[in-house]
């Protein structure tokens, strides 16, 4: 058995033949189980030297509500070395400012009555539908937040040409929701109801040949490194999670900070137990404030519909060693680096600059993977130890965190980070990552895009009549 220790002051290692946790010196009842440098929870009884420390002998330390303090970071980040980076990249320059990686037609229902017209035209022309079940029948914020992000998805660079499809009679109508599309390239948007059209199949051909005919114009330019947008999402995480894909995604954001490019970091709830690192990362009070009202927002939530703020992880994360939420998030946000954040994201607002942003959202990866695709990313980085198939609408690059996994699951596993276990420095696999997700915004295709899988979900909280 190999003990890899994090941080200096962690009380346990991690056995790098299971990813799990052990006590590298007896912990007496009570005290605290300190893993990155942080509590991660708290012994319920003796735990012996070498013993597994996991769900059975220890416990959450977070509570439903907490007092914040605004202890900013004494020195900022380094930048990281982007010396000999090529500055460019090929891809689609939109007329917005915006930078695309891919150039693809998009159907869009405003309304999941029409889901099954917006497939079959997808199939006959060559598109993708982005379907959901929403757009009627809700009120109030939930439907606002369901045009947001299908504003969101219809202003996403990497689409070359949208169809937006209604019905005609859904309170998501097609003008409450072109005036929300107003400031977008209206060249690049057609819009068909369809209970005004005699042939709705052949009125959406037509409008998709006149968007494939906008489309052709297009052709990947050198753009700058500084236009990627790039969300950071992990799901099915294990013990390696934290020690080798998620500082592998920390140290390509400050790469891409540093070159002036924007990542995207959700998972609310998976930022309690450490909240407070990302607190005292805000560039200023004002970023502060935000990221608190975020967690206590997200907090409230849960408390509203009974639940607890730490009942997490999921039954797979403590399958593969994961034993408290504080555990979970102490290594899933690393996969934010060591930026300053910026601000905070609410549903369906759009990046604003390059460096690193919060972004408001539950973990649940497709409904997460979807916000990201809203706030303007053309791209996401997924890690991930146990493994998953799922796919965004915009690339999806699944890292893993062991090479087991890599190595059995070909078909879904793009990266392996789980080399990281037994390299001597990290450079080596640093850089193969950068040049591998370089190549996949200039069109190499990621597994979800080679398997099919594009999937949405949109975030629901409301009533439905």
């Amino acid at each position: 058995m190999r003990l890899l220790t994090i941080h200096p002051s962690d009380n346990v290692a991690i056995d790098t033949d299971t990813g799990f946790k052990i006590a590298r010196r007896d912990i007496g009842a009570g005290e605290r189980i300190i893993k990155y440098g942080n509590p991660i929870g708290e012994a319920v009884k003796a735990i012996p030297k070498g013993t597994v420390v996991h769900t059975d002998n220890m416990r959450t330390l977070l509570r439903e509500s907490e007092a914040y303090e605004y202890r900013p970071e004494k020195s900022a980040a380094a930048e990281a070395d982007v010396s000999g980076i090529p500055e460019t990249f090929l891809g689609f320059s939109r007329k917005d400012g915006s930078v695309g990686i891919r150039n693809e037609l998009w159907i869009v229902p405003t309304v999941g009555c029409v889901n099954n017209i917006a497939e079959k035209l997808a199939r006959d022309c060559g598109g993708s539908a982005l379907t959901h079940p929403y757009g009627c029948s809700q009120l109030g914020d939930d439907h606002r937040m369901t045009q947001l992000i299908l504003k969101g998805l219809c202003r996403n660079p990497n689409a070359g040409g949208v169809l937006v499809i209604g019905l005609g009679c859904e309170n998501n109508t097609m003008e409450s929701f072109r005036v929300l599309l107003s400031d977008a390239d209206q060249s690049r948007l057609r819009f068909l109801i369809c209970q005004d059209v005699e042939d709705e199949l052949a009125e959406g051909k037509k409008l998709i040949g006149e968007l494939l005919s906008r489309m052709e114009k297009d052709h990947r330019v050198p753009c700058p490194v500084s236009s990627l947008r790039i969300g950071l999402k992990c799901g099915g995480s294990d013990g390696y999670s934290g020690i080798t894909a998620n500082p592998l995604l920390g140290r390509f954001t400050d790469r891409l900070i540093s070159c002036g490019g924007a990542a995207v970091l959700t998972e609310v709830p998976e930022m309690f137990g450490a909240e407070k690192l990302l607190m005292n990362r805000a560039v200023n009070e004002s970023v502060f404030h935000d990221i608190v009202d975020l967690i206590n927002r997200y907090k409230k939530y849960f408390v509203s519909h009974g639940q607890t703020v730490y009942e997490n992880p999921s039954p797979g994360n403590i399958a593969g060693g994961i034993s408290t939420l504080e555990d979970k998030s102490l290594g899933c946000t690393q996969k934010s680096g060591s930026a300053p954040v910026m601000g905070v994201l609410n549903y369906g607002d759009q990046i604003r600059s390059g460096g690193l942003w919060l972004l408001e959202g539950p973990g649940n990866d497709i409904v997460a993977c979807t916000n990201l695709a809203a706030t303007g990313c053309s791209m996401i980085l997924f890690t991930t130890g146990r493994g998953t198939p799922m796919g965004s609408f915009v690339p999806t690059v699944k890292v893993s965190s062991n090479t087991a996994l890599a190595e059995r699951k070909r078909n879904w596993i793009d990266f392996d980070a789980g080399a990281l276990l037994s390299a001597d420095s990290p450079d080596e696999l640093d850089d193969a990552f950068w040049n591998y997700v370089l190549s996949v915004a200039e069109g190499k295709e990621t597994r979800n895009e080679v398997n099919g899988c594009r999937e949405i979900a949109i975030f629901k909280d409301g009533v439905i009549l």
